[in-house]
């Protein structure tokens, strides 16, 4: 549970360090959208390279990567069929973003530390991550590029133009050419290594600075928001009915038991990834429902993993 607690820790310092960079006023009004697009354009797609092109593709593509994927693709779902008949008045965008929030887990600030301290073994968050990284996280990206021009007016682009534009999109290229190198055992030279990585590497900082920076202008759960019943709801399936879930699919789809039952609903107990606001934030859509499921899910995460971890222990 320290480890727990340190992970959370770790997160939390960063946010406040952006929150108070803008409650002194000491960035731009506008950083935090500066910092995701560097995020989403620079730091993610670098990432996704080297993550993908390192991993060990037998390894964790198993069972565990077919329960995260399933239990995702499933609270997206839900959440967006239930929000057809609570939330009116929002774009297809935005109630994307919703679904995005409350389904896409922190596994890469939590999911690894979780993993070693909690479960065990540090390799039941590889699958996780992987399925994020490689096809969740890009797939999402690509929805959001078809809504956006849905939202912003004439539809006459022809459908082949639209894949094409999606096809460029940076998460999707960073995860499709990490595939070919893993596949065929290519590296870079050194030097191109070391800088995508060293890029990579600002892709969490970023994400958790614009995500403090956004917290200082607004309320978290305020009314003013508009947008109360979207956090709610995507919380509630993002802590409960994700983790439920996968509780269904590893006990009696995949007859799993043990450790192999508890990393897999551990792991989609973990609080709404950061890389929500990202895309929120790229996208202009869906801005406070991201960023309020992350703090609330964030606040109640360690309580929820804990009984979690108690139940199944």
């Amino acid at each position: 549970m320290a480890a727990v607690l340190s992970g959370f820790t770790i997160i939390w310092i960063v946010i406040a360090v952006g929150f108070l960079l803008a409650r002194f006023r000491l960035v731009p009004a506008d950083a935090q959208r500066v910092m995701g697009l560097l995020v989403y354009y620079v730091g993610l797609p670098s990432m996704l390279f080297v993550t993908v092109s390192a991993a060990d593709l037998g390894d964790v593509l198993g069972v565990q990567f077919v329960i995260a994927a399933l239990s995702a693709f499933a609270t997206l779902a839900i959440f967006l069929i239930v929000a057809r008949f609570l939330l009116r008045g929002r774009s297809a965008s935005e109630l994307f973003v919703g679904g995005v929030s409350s389904s896409l887990v922190n596994s890469a600030n939590l999911g690894f530390p979780i993993a070693a301290y909690v479960i065990g073994d540090l390799t039941f968050a590889a699958p996780v991550l992987m399925f994020q990284l490689l096809l969740y996280m890009p797939v999402q990206a690509s929805i959001l590029d078809q809504l956006g021009r849905q939202d912003a007016g004439p539809r006459g682009r022809s459908l082949l133009r639209g894949l094409r534009q999606s096809a460029v999109n940076p998460m999707i290229l960073g995860s499709l050419v990490g595939l070919a190198f893993a596949w065929q055992g290519w590296s870079l030279p050194e030097p191109a290594q070391e800088s995508l990585a060293l890029m990579g590497g600002i892709a969490i900082p970023l994400a958790l600075l614009a995500f403090g920076i956004t917290l200082a202008s607004s309320s978290p759960l305020s009314r003013s928001g508009g947008r109360r019943r979207d956090v709610l709801l995507a919380s509630v399936l993002k802590l409960g009915v994700h983790p439920a879930l996968a509780y269904l699919l590893a006990a009696f789809g995949f007859g799993l038991d043990g450790v192999g039952l508890l990393a897999a609903v551990v792991m989609a107990s973990l609080p709404a990834a950061q890389n929500a606001l990202v895309l929120a934030l790229r996208y202009d859509r869906g801005v406070v429902v991201a960023r309020d499921t992350v703090l609330v899910s964030t606040l109640i995460g360690v309580p929820a993993m804990a009984l979690v971890a108690v139940l199944l222990a």
